[in-house]
């Protein structure tokens, strides 16, 4: 049940950031949190990472259903075997992160983005995150690593 609560809390925590930035700041406002390293700032993703496909925002957004749907499929059969907590919590990760930005899509057209790192090196400093973002980076990685450790119990 708690990777039921990790997934939800996901979801509605970047649900509420990515409300509260299209409210509170307009396009090309900047606002310099935790001693300049971080920049707050309002962007709409039309595409995927780092804007693939952003011409074609409806084959992004179906791609992105369907992996979605995949991976929930995957989630509820783990989730009843409740075999790997390490694979669980990294779907419900990605689950939460996923569900967020396709919401968006959906809804929007575009997935919010609201922060970007100040960093020594440029093409970074460009690149602007969500929560989400970062829920699926870590739940991929969660996931990857839960799965080898299970593969190489299961051949020792």
């Amino acid at each position: 049940m708690i990777f039921v609560f990790v997934a939800a809390f996901v979801f509605m925590g970047d649900f509420f950031l990515k409300r509260c930035i299209e409210k509170h700041l307009r396009g090309g406002e900047n606002r310099r949190i935790c001693k300049g390293r971080i920049l707050l700032r309002k962007y709409h993703n039309r595409g995927a990472v780092l804007n693939f496909l952003d011409r074609r925002p409806g084959v992004v957004r179906n791609i992105c259903g369907g992996l979605l749907l995949l991976l929930g499929a995957a989630w509820f059969v783990l989730l009843r075997r409740k075999d790997n907590p390490g694979v669980l919590l990294g779907l419900s990760l990605l689950l939460g992160g996923g569900g967020s930005n396709l919401y968006d899509r959906i809804t929007k057209g575009y997935v919010v983005d609201y922060f970007s790192f100040r960093t020594p090196w440029r093409w970074l400093n460009r690149i602007v995150f969500n929560i989400s973002d970062f829920c699926i980076f870590f739940g991929s990685i969660f996931v990857a690593i839960a799965s080898l450790i299970k593969q190489y119990q299961s051949t020792n």
